[in-house]
């Protein structure tokens, strides 16, 4: 019974994982360079400058700013430049022309050491990876339950993974090098077990941060089947001062932060909201930024008045079962991360990403040795093939195709941000065409040593058609884009090592295939 269990189980782990891995490969893949998404973002928009200066300095000039080109507005919205982000974002809102209407939006970025406008090229940066980590570029919201459903299979194979692998941590320190299948599944088991926690931690915070989409009964049940009901009192919106009529100038903001920051212990602002400036019954909302923590409280912000400096209210703090729901969130996000933990992120959502792509390799190797001999391989194993192909070696080479979209297309091209995008999915397609035509190793090989070009060429090509290549960001110490030039280089070097082991491998295997044919011809003519 015991052992029949197990195997119901193994049955589970294997099919579960070979049915969702593909999408599950890609949307670890993007949302492991999510952690490092404001870096590309900043790499992607190299004209937006990053400066040392204080939140206090980069608020007084976007107030000046603000006072200039937009007295007239109904509300102001000041996103301040961090260590991570060095654009200082001003956006005003229009009073509408009739009331119940909505004023537009118009969006500036300042350079936040000296107030001047910055015209950083369209793109969408690491948003992108970001977004399609959980929207697979789909329609809301069919993408979230996609990517949902998958996280809850992902969850079925970590757990059917524990149970079938008896010997668990046993395997964990077995490794054999050069011994075909046996070297993928040692090195399965490994990168499944050492990072083990942080497979389980993602995948069930994910499930987490969408629960509300996937059971909403007790919801629809307690709020007479209004979501929106809930979310109003879950997440209360700031209430909108009316308007007095009476033109009054704004009290300096700078100030002020140090006083939210005193609410916080010692938190950071991130964004501040300013309601009727200009007028007598103008409102100041200080958001907290909700990387200065590891819970996350999208509504923690402390209200002044604009014009005395008065507060006037502050967030209260969270009740226990959304402050657990908020850690599992900050958790997953991982924005409260210093470098070198957003490092270790990233290193265990590569293992994270690896262990997938290993037991794709393994179930169709597995099942491949039963046709060596023939050398036909059925039309499932063969689409199998093509889809691990596609969706590991292929995908890598879309993001970097996606990287040198960035700095090939016409910085002043018309829709440029979707042509970076058109650029990573056509790529992608293409990828899988080429899996079509050429055999399995031969596509592993090609694909592989194009992505390992590519990867490599992002330095130079930074260097031949922008100012900001590695000979200047090293010299001004801009770490950000000289780290992301590098990272790009060694993973470009990584990728051509597996391109040269596979190949070598390759030329191993026929060796061993030819010596065996030669002995057989032997033992038949004798």
């Amino acid at each position: 019974m015991k052992e029949g269990f197990r195997q119901a189980m193994a049955w589970l782990h294997t099919w579960a994982g070979l049915t969702f891995g593909w999408l599950l490969f890609a949307i670890f893949l993007t949302g492991t360079l999510a952690y490092f998404k404001d870096e590309i973002s900043h790499w992607m928009q190299p004209e937006i400058p990053a400066r040392a200066v204080t939140s206090e300095a980069s608020l007084t000039l976007a107030q000046n700013y603000l006072q200039q080109h937009a007295a007239g507005a109904s509300r102001w919205l000041i996103d301040l430049p961090s260590a991570r982000e060095p654009g200082l974002s001003v956006r005003w809102q229009q009073t509408p022309a009739k009331p119940g209407e909505r004023g537009q939006f118009t969006e500036k970025l300042l350079d936040a050491q000296t107030g001047s406008e910055v015209q950083g090229r369209e793109s969408m940066g690491g948003d992108f990876f970001y977004r399609f980590h959980f929207q697979l570029q789909m329609p809301y919201p069919w993408g979230r339950w996609l990517s949902t459903i998958a996280a809850m299979v992902m969850f079925i194979g970590l757990i059917t993974g524990i149970i079938t692998h008896k010997k668990i941590f046993k395997d964990f320190f077995t490794f054999r090098p050069r011994k075909g299948q046996r070297s993928w599944l040692d090195g399965h088991n490994a990168v499944g077990v050492l990072v083990l926690p942080f497979h389980l931690m993602i995948t069930y915070s994910s499930l987490v941060i969408f629960m509300a989409m996937v059971m909403p009964a007790s919801i629809l049940a307690s709020y007479k089947g209004d979501p929106r009901a809930f979310y109003a009192e879950v997440f209360p919106a700031s209430g909108t001062p009316e308007l007095a009529g009476k033109p009054a100038e704004l009290a300096p903001m700078a100030p002020l932060l140090e006083r939210a920051r005193a609410q916080w212990s010692g938190g950071r602002a991130e964004r501040l909201t300013v309601n009727n400036p200009g007028d007598a019954n103008a409102s100041i909302v200080v958001s907290r930024d909700d990387a200065d923590r590891v819970i996350y409280d999208a509504s923690s912000a402390v209200t002044f008045h604009g014009v005395t400096g008065q507060q006037l209210s502050a967030t209260p703090q969270q009740p226990v079962p959304m402050a657990i729901a908020g850690s599992f969130y900050g958790l997953h996000m991982g924005h409260f991360a210093s470098p070198v933990l957003r490092w270790l992120y990233f290193i265990c959502g590569v293992a994270s990403t690896a262990m997938i792509g290993t037991g794709l390799v393994i179930w169709l190797g597995k099942r491949q040795l039963k046709h060596v001999k023939s050398g036909v391989m059925p039309f499932e194993l063969r689409l199998v093939e093509v889809l691990n192909i596609a969706s590991m070696s292929g995908l890598v080479v879309a993001v970097a195709a996606f990287f040198w979209a960035n700095r090939l297309l016409p910085v002043e091209m018309a829709t440029r941000a979707d042509w970076e995008v058109n650029s990573f999915f056509i790529v992608w397609g293409l990828s899988v065409v080429h899996a079509v035509l050429r055999c399995g190793r031969a596509a592993w090989i090609e694909q592989l040593a194009l992505a390992a070009l590519l990867f490599c060429g992002v330095p130079l090509l930074s260097a031949l058609t922008t100012p900001y290549h590695l000979g200047v960001t090293l010299a001004q110490g801009d770490w950000t884009l000289a780290g992301f030039d590098l990272t790009c280089l060694g993973s470009g070097l990584f990728l051509a090592w597996a391109a040269w082991k596979m190949q070598r491998t390759g030329q191993t295997v026929r060796v061993a295939k030819e010596r065996a044919r030669l002995i057989m011809l032997e033992q038949k003519v004798n």
